[in-house]
């Protein structure tokens, strides 16, 4: 079965995915910004593995052989499900492979934001982390004794809570459901933000979720309080997030997604210093790949034997 892996690969991943020819699966990777390579390769393309560049309806017909597309992760949104429906193509995620790859960044991105790590990284390597304007003490934090309010109740969220709790936070969640074993309080969204010292998000973009932290949102909330985002860039309004990052109405963000990726250099957000980021890599472990490769293996095996498919979305 001949198989693109959508993203780059580093040595250690590269061997494995050769070794998959020994089960049947020729798998070429492909870059994501080697548009010409993947446009080469979609013609026999069976079963994409896929990341984060879009599989749009022109993807789905330039393949005329493919019956399976295989997300990497959990989140669906950059595929265009009717197109894969009416082609009859398989889509499917795996939820659960990389949820403890994206906790441990959460809790990275919730410190570094509440202790401006950023800012002290880069003053430390130019030889001013010892010359630090004083005023800059009544920035830092600590998880301990504030109240974090996780939007969205799902896997990481969920695992999450604990953590935080031990740590000697306040835990809220808000969810669309009753949640009786979960470590934490729930509450609507409009209480959850003005309660909350610190904001997590972790729901689906979906077209009720887009921009819901906007400027309304954003207004809701403590002063000085601090946003983190691993989940979906387009959950947030950045220019509202800018101004409110910019007078201190927000006091720091960590945030591993963006409205716009790969995010610009010019990009406001990242010129400011109470913001943590990374290039949304939350999800991106040697762990979490062992066992997403796992799971794709294994789909591909059932599709070959028509069997019915793990995690099936389409």
């Amino acid at each position: 079965m001949n198989v693109v892996y959508h993203y780059s690969a580093g040595p250690g991943l590269t061997t494995r995915l050769a070794e998959l020819a020994r089960e049947g699966l020729s798998v070429s990777v492909c870059a994501m910004s080697d548009h010409a390579r993947f446009a080469e390769l979609l013609p026999a393309t069976e079963a994409l593995w896929h990341l984060l560049e879009p599989v749009t309806a022109e993807v789905v017909t330039a393949a005329p052989r493919l019956r399976l597309v295989q997300k990497i992760g959990v989140g669906v949104n950059t595929i265009d499900l009717e197109a894969a429906r009416a082609r009859g193509v398989a889509v499917c995620n795996m939820p659960g492979t990389n949820t403890q790859a994206v906790v441990e960044m959460t809790l990275l991105l919730m410190l570094g934001a509440l202790r401006r790590v950023s800012q002290l990284d880069a003053a430390t390597r130019t030889g001013r982390g010892w010359e630090l304007p004083a005023d800059l003490q009544d920035h830092y934090g600590e998880v301990s004794g504030r109240t974090v309010g996780l939007v969205g109740f799902g896997a990481v969220p969920s695992r999450l809570a604990p953590v935080l709790h031990a740590m000697g936070a306040r835990v809220l969640f808000a969810s669309r459901s009753e949640k009786p074993a979960a470590v934490g309080e729930r509450r609507p969204l409009a209480d959850l933000l003005a309660e909350s010292d610190v904001v997590s998000l972790h729901v689906p973009l979906t077209p009720d979720t887009e921009r819901m932290i906007d400027a309304g949102a954003i207004a809701r909330m403590k002063p000085g309080a601090v946003i983190v985002n691993t989940a979906r860039g387009a959950l947030i309004d950045e220019a509202a997030l800018v101004d409110a990052l910019r007078t201190g109405r927000i006091g720091a963000a960590g945030l591993d997604v963006f409205e716009a990726e790969p995010t610009p250099a010019g990009s406001a957000l990242l010129a400011l210093d109470n913001v943590v980021c990374t290039p949304h890599l939350a999800w991106l472990t040697r762990e979490t790949l062992a066992r997403s490769l796992a799971v794709a293996v294994e789909n591909c095996r059932r599709l070959a034997a028509g069997a019915e498919l793990l995690h099936r979305v389409v």
